[in-house]
């Protein structure tokens, strides 16, 4: 098959000259060395996740895709199932949470997944390498917007870069009905909700949205439970 301009941009972007075959390589070139097809389509990729998550929960992990033959597999290029932008809190690394490994998860993270040009760029680019879903997780207990619900109860803003995340999330915090039993928790999903909706509208996302091969999905990750809740 030749390589087009277009084949041969993404092939740089991935891994170099040798990845620019396995950008034209059929998709049942990249079955992992388990014998696991990657996910091809929004669905399959959510079914992965779950069944992942549901591993972490049950301490069952299985830490796949590891070992020596993995590695040597990813040293040409790349080929992940999912996207996923996260919190950048410690206790919720994405690839422990949905048990995958070397390979399978692209992710992002910034504190409360606040939106600016680098993590944008970071999506657009995962887009570019074909992943069709892209999860938005908040999380139980986050700080960054237990901050914008204080500046918002306040009126004061934090200094410094601490108060460009804080006023990346208080239009969410603001909009938010402050009825329910935990106003920060239900900031979180909001939170959430609203990043997964502005990504569907992004003009580099919203053709491969619309066209039904890139779904964008809110989840928020409960700490106490272990469980990722799909919103």
């Amino acid at each position: 098959m030749a390589i087009t301009r277009r084949n041969a941009l993404r092939a740089s972007l991935v891994g170099g000259v040798g990845a620019a075959a396995a950008a034209a390589a059929p998709a049942s070139a990249w079955a992992d060395p388990t014998g696991t097809p990657h996910a091809q389509d929004p669905a399959t990729a959510l079914r992965l996740l779950k069944r992942g998550n549901d591993r972490w929960r049950e301490y069952c992990s299985r830490h796949p895709h590891e070992g020596r033959g993995r590695r040597a597999q990813l040293v040409d290029g790349q080929n992940p199932f999912a996207c996923v932008l996260g919190c950048a809190d410690s206790r919720v690394p994405p690839e422990l949470v949905f048990d995958q490994g070397l390979g399978d998860l692209f992710t992002i993270r910034s504190a409360g997944q606040v939106l600016d040009g680098s993590v944008l760029g970071s999506l657009s680019y995962a887009a570019h390498i074909d992943v069709p879903l892209i999860v938005v997780m908040g999380h139980q207990s986050c700080g960054a917007v237990t901050a914008a619900v204080e500046a918002h109860e306040t009126g004061a803003l934090p200094e410094g870069h601490i108060g460009f995340l804080v006023e990346q999330i208080l239009e969410v915090v603001e909009s938010t009905p402050d009825d329910g039993e935990d106003f920060i928790d239900d900031c979180v999903r909001a939170n959430a909700v609203h990043i997964a909706e502005q990504l569907r509208q992004d003009a580099d996302l919203r053709e491969k949205v619309d066209s039904g091969r890139l779904e964008i999905v809110p989840a928020r990750y409960d700490l106490e439970t272990s469980e990722v809740v799909w919103l």
